[in-house]
């Protein structure tokens, strides 16, 4: 890693805690400010590092902007209105990531077919135990929106596989901390509001878009 790349990370680490300050504090207006930040810092970040393969990072870049159009979107007052728009934003950015990462594992000797495995096996447990209380509460609460996010936890769960595959830790735990941030998001806007549950998720989301970033660097 560069020593600008280090020091926009470390900036941009300063500024996702900010962040979750404001969220557990209750501080909209910093939230607003801190929370896109993050994003910008990572992309920052994305963009200065020296990535084992330049296309990769590209649509990393990609996945990023289209998180930044996500948090925007679920983060204003009409977000309720707004999830739908939020949620093709991060159906998109998931698009990005899986290309990337397969460009990644390419970059070092390819996707292996073993930790293929291991990640299918990692997500049928995910849908079988999260998932499909997630699916049905809403199918009970928001039944407009069960195709939808039936496809993105589809497409979310594939871009995990995927990083199983690489065999790179980095993309592995910020996929595997990608889906718990999303689960999280879920289970408390469809199945039951719990205390502390958006700090969870921005704390989980902001790990797993900086590890996903790092993933770019062969260390």
């Amino acid at each position: 890693m560069t020593a600008t790349a280090a020091l926009v990370l470390a900036l941009t680490a300063v500024i996702a805690a900010v962040d979750w300050l404001a969220v557990a504090a209750g501080n909209k207006r910093l939230e607003y400010f801190a929370k896109p930040l993050t994003t910008i810092g990572l992309v920052a970040v994305a963009v200065l590092v020296e990535p084992a393969d330049t296309a990769a990072r590209t649509l990393f870049v990609i996945a990023l902007l289209f998180s930044l159009g996500g948090d925007v979107l679920l983060m204003l007052p009409a977000r309720q209105r707004l999830f739908a728009f939020g949620l093709a934003s991060f159906l998109i950015a998931h698009l990005a990531y899986i290309p990337g990462l397969v460009l990644l594992a390419g970059a070092t000797g390819g996707l292996s077919v073993a930790w293929l495995l291991v990640g299918l096996l990692v997500a049928a447990v995910g849908v079988m135990t999260i998932g499909r209380h997630v699916l049905a509460g809403v199918q009970r609460n928001a039944a407009a929106l069960i195709v939808p996010v039936t496809v993105y936890l589809t497409v979310i769960l594939g871009m995990m596989v995927v990083a199983f595959a690489t065999q790179r830790p980095l993309a592995i735990a910020g996929a595997v901390l990608f889906c718990v941030s999303d689960s999280v998001l879920a289970s408390n806007e469809f199945v039951r509001p719990r205390p502390g549950a958006h700090l969870v998720v921005m704390v989980t989301y902001h790990l797993a878009q900086a590890l996903l970033v790092l993933s770019l660097i062969n260390w």
